[in-house]
């Protein structure tokens, strides 16, 4: 049976036991849609809880087991999900965690046969903490419709228009090392609609809690070597959040929901819902991983 917390302060009290061994998932619940899907998605792919943060009129199916955690949270608050993540971060340390919103899900190499922790271990005999994720935008193919841009069956995604930028040091203006800004998809079509510190798609959706470590707004963390996309000596393996999040908002929003009939261009293609399309995509890759 799936517990419930009235309080994220209330679970770190009374439940920070379920934090003591990873992969821990926090999902992020904003509205209705498709919350169900991304809690089953992500249970399948064998994280040992989920903890669901949602907000109190959210309704939850109590038939989802007892891996998952429901914690009552305002996720639509200021900074709400950088202060729930670092506060699971200050009374977890040594535990890998997830996190995604609802109607968004993690794809990895070889996701089908291979579970999210086998792919957290294989990164730590790597001498990798974290990992890093490319959020791709789905979409409805028809949002006459789908007019909220949601639709599992009929889901798109666009198959070239990515690229990447140096990351420059705020202070130095010098390029990080090995940190990329990446880009593409609707907040890349889009970007009129799009304000310019959202456009970026790359976001450090995997990683290992340890004391200090603070995620930032921005999807960074405080820590420089969390936020590469490789080692020093050779590629690692990267994964993909694929996310309605963009085009929910785009047609939520009265600035450009009238703008937008359809999202599907000439480089649309339907969405298999197998890592091997976004392998051969090159959405993600496996690195040393085979």
């Amino acid at each position: 049976m799936m517990l419930y917390f009235e309080s994220l302060e209330t679970f770190l009290n009374a439940g920070r036991d379920t934090l003591l061994k990873g992969p821990i998932g926090l999902i992020f619940v904003e509205d209705q849609i498709e919350v169900e899907t991304t809690i089953r998605h992500h249970l399948d792919l064998g994280f040992r809880k989920l903890v669901v943060l949602a907000m109190p009129d959210v309704t939850i199916s109590q038939g989802l087991g007892d891996r998952v955690v429901r914690v009552d949270y305002d996720v639509k608050a200021d900074r709400a999900v950088c202060d729930a993540v670092n506060s699971v971060i200050r009374v977890s340390p040594g535990t890998w965690f997830y996190y995604c919103y609802n109607a968004e899900y993690l794809f990895y190499p070889f996701c089908e046969h291979r579970s999210v922790g086998e792919m957290t271990v294989f990164s730590t005999e790597e001498r990798r903490e974290s990992i890093l994720t490319y959020v791709i935008d789905l979409y409805a193919g028809d949002l006459w419709e789908h007019p909220n841009a949601v639709s599992i069956d009929d889901a798109h995604l666009d198959k070239s228009g990515y690229y990447a930028l140096a990351r420059a040091n705020p202070e130095t203006n010098h390029p990080e090392e090995r940190q990329l800004n990446f880009f593409g998809g609707l907040r890349w079509r889009f970007e009129e609609h799009v304000p310019q510190a959202r456009r970026r798609i790359d976001r450090i959706g995997l990683f290992k809690a340890k004391p200090g470590l603070e995620l930032r707004p921005d999807h960074t963390f405080n820590e420089p070597e969390y936020n590469t996309y490789s080692c020093p000596w050779h590629n690692n393996l990267t994964a993909s959040i694929c996310s309605f999040r963009t085009a929910k908002a785009l047609k939520r929003n009265p600035g450009s929901t009238f703008d937008i009939e359809t999202f599907r261009w000439h480089n649309s293609a339907p969405f298999d819902w197998h890592s091997q399309q976004l392998l051969d995509l090159g959405l993600m890759e496996p690195g040393q991983w085979f």
